[in-house]
């Protein structure tokens, strides 16, 4: 049975949505703002999203880019008042996979569900990340580097995790910390380079590169 995440604040449409989705053999958590929609999503626990963009606390717009930074792969589809060009390519491009304006009909949003839920099942999932003799296992959350199984902190974890989706590529410091830390941080704070040297120390020295004046690297 899938789970589906409503987040709604207008009481009327999530109960209407909620009820249609629940007759058609769906289980379904309302929530009102974009705070605990946020949090929601994060858990993993969902099949779907359904995604209001004018939310009380964070805006949908927020709610969506903060989810996809955070590699939530969770299909999302908006269902918003606006409707100008411009909010639809934005959600669009922010990582929506697709988009309603309200008023809409419950048939068709229920037939965009159903096509979605289809088309992410048939994706396989990526649970292991990998870069020559270095791989991550993203459900046990342990390293393996030239044969050794490693334990990384929580922070390793994310670090190593965004150095493997980029591999080649330079990360700057400003990058990895919003990312690994989030938007709450200290721009002068040498945190990034402590730990880099705690994930060259677990998986050898050649393993992230310094990229003087620039930031870090993973050897591609």
């Amino acid at each position: 049975m899938n789970r589906i995440l409503i987040v709604e604040d207008e009481e009327r449409i999530a109960s209407f949505v909620e009820k249609g989705l629940r007759a058609n053999g769906f289980t379904t958590t309302v929530v009102g703002d974009g705070e605990a929609g946020h949090e929601y999503a994060l858990t993993g626990g969902f099949d779907l999203v359904v995604l209001d963009i004018g939310l009380p606390g964070r805006d949908g717009f927020t709610v969506l880019r903060e989810l996809r930074e955070a590699r939530v792969t969770t299909p999302v589809i908006v269902l918003t008042a606006r409707d100008s060009v411009r909010d639809t390519v934005a959600g669009l491009e922010g990582g929506a996979d697709d988009w309603m304006t309200k008023p809409f009909r419950f048939e068709e949003l229920l037939a965009r569900i159903r096509l979605r839920l289809r088309t992410a099942a048939r994706a396989p999932e990526v649970t292991v990340l990998r870069s020559g003799s270095l791989g991550l296992d993203l459900r046990t959350r342990r390293a393996r580097a030239d044969g050794r199984t490693v334990d990384l902190t929580a922070r390793e974890f994310v670090l190593l995790e965004l150095f493997l989706r980029h591999p080649g590529q330079v990360l700057s410091r400003e990058q990895i910390l919003s990312h690994v830390w989030g938007y709450d941080f200290d721009p002068g704070s040498n945190i990034v380079d402590v730990y880099v040297r705690a994930l060259r120390k677990k998986l050898g020295a050649d393993r992230v590169e310094t990229v003087r004046g620039m930031g870090y690297r993973l050897p591609a």
